[in-house]
């Protein structure tokens, strides 16, 4: 087998892909009609139903999942000398929204099964770093490909350890933990969505922030909006009239347009039809490959997947690679999820050892996301099932 590039290729199976209707056209078209397309009505209609939806108490819709990170970051006061954790098997924001605060950053290994931050090596860690007084002041949990993390366990050790809790669900709206949606934020200080276009719905661009603490929703408003409010109480002097506001905090200008919004809102209608159609592809691929040599996503009890990836396992890095290379130039666009953040060159100044996540590094080797999203028809699954056996027989 030989690693060679396969140079580009017209992809005819994506591994992801948004679904659009005329009714998400239609709602778009008429927030284009109305007077508002930003700072109008719509927004806040999506940022209350995703947050009936998760049964949270508060949701601020944002410019996209990054700017979410960031302000739940600065909405708990991280800051310069403070220490967050999150897992390495991530796309960068997980770990980027801690360093636009000056925070420093670590990792903690994946479980080797799911995916996502190992308990065993989270134990191990948090009791390390306590013997030297360098716990961190918040973890960002990453639901990788739609599996909720061991939450219920992560939140008994930030009851010892005493750090806050930040769900990256960027993969999981719509997914299940204990017979709760993940962002109920049972669990956890906030919980953060993804709406980009390969994501289980869309806005476009966008993202949000979910927590059930009034006081971190007043932060996050403040964040979100410039730092600018209009509520008297909390200006420093009465207003002068009707059209004042002030700044009171360095915030961002990171709102969610009424148009981006107003697709969300009507793709948010058809989140749990997607999600069917997800959980329907994903029985068919283990249907069709349980009896090979690819190791399967494996499936907790007390999680349901929305099903954002389908990550199969490879043997070693040449097989990977080699059945990486055949569906490309069949114009399957399977795709890795994700190369270690540690590994990234900007990452590099920091001097993380790649020893210590041996399975996230293991993982990273053998990795493979097969194509998943509600249009995806048995046919292509059948063509892609195709090339992946023929790859490894040959």
């Amino acid at each position: 087998m030989t690693n060679k590039s396969v140079g580009a290729q017209k992809i005819k199976i994506p591994y992801g892909k948004q679904s659009i209707s005329a009714d998400d056209i239609s709602a778009v078209v008429n927030v284009l009609e109305s007077n508002f397309l930003t700072q109008g009505p719509v927004t806040p209609e999506f940022e209350d139903q995703v947050a009936k939806y998760c049964q949270s108490d508060y949701a601020i819709a944002t410019c996209n999942a990054t700017a979410a990170l960031h302000i739940a970051c600065r909405s708990l006061d991280i800051k310069e000398k403070d220490i967050v954790w999150t897992s390495p098997n991530s796309f960068v924001a997980s770990a980027n929204c801690a360093i636009y605060c000056g925070a420093t950053i670590d990792f903690v290994d994946i479980d080797p099964n799911d995916y996502n931050i190992s308990i065993r090596a989270l134990k191990n860690k948090l009791e390390f770093a306590k013997s030297r007084k360098q716990l961190p002041k918040a973890i960002i949990v990453v639901h990788f490909a739609g599996f909720s993390c061991d939450m219920e366990s992560i939140y008994q050790l930030s009851q010892i350890y005493g750090f806050h809790i930040i769900e990256d669900a960027s993969h999981a709206i719509g997914a299940e933990y204990q017979d709760s949606k993940v962002g109920s934020c049972q669990y956890s200080d906030m919980t953060i969505f993804s709406f980009h276009p390969v994501k289980i719905i869309t806005s476009a661009e966008g993202g949000m922030v979910l927590t059930n603490q009034r006081s971190l929703y007043q932060k996050l408003l403040l964040l979100r909006n410039s730092g600018i409010t209009k509520d008297p109480a909390l200006m420093t002097k009465e207003p002068d009239g009707n059209w004042y506001y002030q700044q009171i905090e360095l915030g961002y200008n990171y709102r969610l347009t009424d148009l981006h919004a107003a697709l969300g809102l009507s793709q948010l209608k058809q989140l749990d039809h997607f999600i069917d159609l997800r959980r329907n592809i994903a029985e068919y691929y283990f249907k069709k490959l349980s009896h090979t040599e690819i190791q399967l996503p494996d499936i907790k009890v007390q999680a349901k997947s929305s099903w954002h990836l389908f990550v199969i396992r490879l043997n070693n890095l040449d097989i990977r690679n080699h059945v990486y290379n055949d569906l490309q130039l069949q114009g399957v666009g399977v795709q890795v999820h994700y190369i270690p953040i540690y590994q990234q060159p900007y990452y590099q100044q920091f001097n993380f050892n790649h020893t210590d996540y041996p399975n996230c590094e293991k993982y990273y080797q053998t990795c493979l996301s097969l194509p998943i999203y509600p249009e995806l028809k048995q046919a292509q699954q059948d063509f892609v099932i195709d090339i992946i056996t023929q790859s490894l027989a040959s």
